[in-house]
């Protein structure tokens, strides 16, 4: 053999040339002579009687051609769809690749992520370390409109010199984004007018969860705003996550993440080029991009709007009928056993409940919002925080 014989090989040779040479002695004892089992010895001389010496050289473990090897044109789709989403990963792209065309075989997320990594579109990134926090006890919506998301996404600076502070509202159940208003600043007006707006197109959503920041909440009793009466007043029950808890509305905030990775690098010139943008984001977002926790659908395909009409006129919260009710005076407070109760000013001309607690003692309520208590007996009753 023209090659150099490893010690294996040449073992094998000279087993099968002593077969050859001497066909009268027993096969079982050539086999113990050499160390090897019967199995192994018939192994090496149906080999070598099929394909002669050469096939007693071990063949290489690397096969000639991988069979999970993916053609140059299925990697060319793979890289334009990232090259048109660069901050798409391997399951988003495949996703969509699958959906555009389901009549191909696309390869496994895997072999996706080791394209990308092939032709330098992946840049590896330092493994964090993840805590463990526990989930807000808050109802998980079934269905679309049952839960509203609100925040403001952390304001940035645009190439004027201004600064925009974007309004973003997302469905919780399928993560459509219902808007993203781009304002110059925190406006309470201008955010009660885009909810109209909204509450017009879509309907109005069963529950309203945000941050305790203006103007969605306030020190007041029940970190009432005068956005969140408003709210109240249609019927909307409000749901707000505790300070210094961002991921309690984690799913809102995840999108505020990927909003920031495709608006603000870099920021736009001014307020109506960023507000195009974050148009364009919100349609990609929206129609277009997958979401894992979807099973790799989009928000528009499991997304209706509300049944829910905005009234044409406000209407009072109601009450269990063995409670008292009061409306609010024109100098936010009430009366009650001859006595003048401060309530609050943000409650003007509302109707708030009174539920007996015994004692001469009530808690307040304006709709599902327990505002504090008071005690009617006191020589100067006051509405004081909850116990």
């Amino acid at each position: 053999m023209p090659w150099k014989l490893s010690d294996a090989v040449k073992q094998r040779v000279l087993f099968v040339a002593a077969v050859e040479e001497q066909p009268d002695e027993a096969f079982s004892v050539l086999c113990a002579r050499f160390g090897i089992s019967r199995k192994t010895g018939y192994k090496w001389i149906a080999r070598y009687n099929a394909k002669g010496p050469a096939s007693l050289v071990d063949a290489p473990s690397r096969p000639g051609r991988l069979a999970h090897q993916t053609s140059d044109a299925l990697a060319m789709k793979i890289v334009a769809v990232r090259k048109a989403h660069p901050r798409w990963g391997p399951k988003k792209i495949r996703a969509v690749l699958s959906t555009q065309d389901p009549s191909t075989s696309w390869p496994a997320v895997s072999t996706v992520g080791a394209v990308l990594k092939r032709y330098g579109l992946i840049v590896p990134r330092r493994r964090r370390v993840r805590w463990h926090t526990p989930r807000a006890d808050r109802p998980t919506p079934t269905g679309p409109n049952e839960t509203w998301c609100v925040d403001f996404k952390g304001d940035f600076l645009l190439g004027d010199g201004t600064r925009c502070y974007p309004l973003t509202v997302t469905d919780l159940h399928s993560r459509f984004v219902l808007t993203i208003l781009c304002l110059g600043r925190i406006d309470a007006v201008a955010v009660r007018a885009e909810f109209e707006r909204l509450f017009r197109l879509y309907g109005m959503p069963t529950r309203m969860r945000s941050d305790n920041g203006g103007p969605f909440a306030t020190t007041a009793p029940g970190g009432l705003s005068r956005l969140s009466v408003w709210w109240v007043k249609l019927g909307i029950v409000l749901e707000r996550t505790q300070p210094g808890h961002p991921e309690q509305n984690g799913a809102h905030e995840r999108m505020h993440r990927t909003l920031k990775d495709e608006v603000t690098h870099p920021p736009k010139q001014d307020l109506p080029a960023q507000q195009l943008d974050c148009d364009r984001f919100r349609q990609v977002f929206n129609s277009e991009r997958p979401h894992e926790a979807l099973g790799q659908t989009t928000p528009t395909s499991h997304y209706t709007p509300s049944l829910r009409p905005m009234p044409a006129v406000l209407q009072d919260p109601t009450y269990a009928e063995d409670w008292k009710t009061l409306r609010v005076s024109s100098s936010g407070g009430i009366r009650w056993a001859r006595k003048q109760i401060q309530i609050h000013r943000l409650l003007v001309g509302a109707l708030i409940g009174l539920e007996p607690l015994g004692e001469n003692r009530w808690a307040v309520f304006f709709g599902p919002v327990r505002l504090g208590m008071m005690d009617a007996a006191a020589d100067k009753p006051r509405l004081r925080p909850i116990d």
